[in-house]
């Protein structure tokens, strides 16, 4: 599965996705998998990520339109 929500997020807000996967101690390579749908991330990095830009994890995986 694809989630364009923490790619439009992270362009929205001018980050690379560097400073994301610094945020959360991941490497780049592995952020860009999970923005790719390459691999599942986990529910404690949707979290992380959620609070970080204030949205709801529904938000970020497609299941609300609304950031909150």
């Amino acid at each position: 599965m694809k989630f364009e929500k923490i790619r439009d997020l992270r362009e929205d807000n001018d980050k690379t996705q560097t400073e994301l996967a610094d945020y959360l101690h991941i490497k780049q390579t592995t952020y860009s998998k999970y923005e790719l749908g390459k691999i599942n991330i986990p529910i404690e990095a949707f979290i992380k990520l959620a609070d970080y830009y204030n949205v709801t994890v529904d938000y970020l995986i497609g299941r609300e339109s609304k950031k909150k």
